[in-house]
């Protein structure tokens, strides 16, 4: 496992993302769902469950990289949203790769709530920059 913060990222600092895990094939996080990350109703907004998705899919991939490689960016992402997770209540997030490329990096982010139960899928596509 290598130490990464969310630090590197400064959107995902912002948000106060809190990686636990970081290697070239899984990264785990944890997010308090703040007031201000919320919607109407006091729960998480679907933006803040798709830019926690994107910063651990972009970690992922960068730890990743092949030899050579410069960076990576997010070509494309799309979200399933399964649940709610309310203000005060932390949700945990976990990023595996489904494919790593020369070109391009899948990988899928399952964020889940206090209780166990799904709140989003998040499976993007990452681009290697050479």
């Amino acid at each position: 496992m290598t130490s990464f913060s969310a630090d590197i990222i400064p959107f995902a600092k912002t948000m106060g993302i809190e990686i636990t895990e970081a290697s070239p094939e899984r990264v785990a996080a944890k997010l308090l769902v703040r007031p201000d990350l919320c919607t109407t109703g006091g729960t998480l907004h679907g933006g803040a469950a798709m830019a926690l998705a994107d910063s651990l899919g972009a970690i992922g991939a960068y730890l990743a990289l092949p030899p050579g490689a410069k960076g990576t960016t997010t070509l494309e992402s799309k979200t399933n949203f399964l649940g709610a997770a309310k203000a005060g209540t932390t949700v945990t997030a976990e990023a595996t790769p489904a494919h790593k490329g020369r070109t391009t990096s899948v990988w899928q982010t399952k964020i889940t709530s206090e209780d166990g139960k799904a709140v989003a899928l998040v499976i993007q596509t990452q681009l290697v920059l050479s």
